[in-house]
């Protein structure tokens, strides 16, 4: 009985330690505990800069490969998911959870690019 619950409890620990290792999945914890749901949001809802930006990341994804050209876009993506990362700490030092919904929304299209970078970096 005590192994069981000893297993139950590791694996909500693990659960809970990967949630809050992820920017994107703690912030979107941060915003559950707060009662604010990240909904499906349009592209219309976005941004036009933000969404050409998007555009041309995924446009350079799909030239043919190059590991320079994938290794900087690794960058780029890198870069862009620090600064919305310390935008959305901002946002919720000042408690304002709108904005930090809005830069949640963001930091997602990224973290779906890193996806798509990571799978064209593995070999088939």
């Amino acid at each position: 009985k005590e192994q069981h619950y000893s297993e139950q409890h590791s694996s909500l620990i693990n659960k809970a330690y990967q949630t809050l290792l992820n920017p994107l999945s703690r912030g979107l914890y941060l915003l559950e505990l707060r009662g604010v749901e990240l909904t499906q949001e349009t592209d219309s809802d976005a941004d036009s800069a933000f969404l050409m930006e998007i555009v041309e990341i995924n446009e350079k994804l799909a030239e043919p490969k190059n590991k320079d050209n994938l290794e900087e876009i690794g960058t780029l993506i890198k870069v862009k998911q620090e600064e919305l990362t310390r935008e959305v700490t901002s946002a919720f030092e000042r408690d304002d959870l709108q904005e930090a919904k809005k830069l949640l929304a963001k930091m997602k299209y990224f973290a779906n690019l890193e996806d798509k970078l990571k799978a064209m970096k593995v070999p088939s």
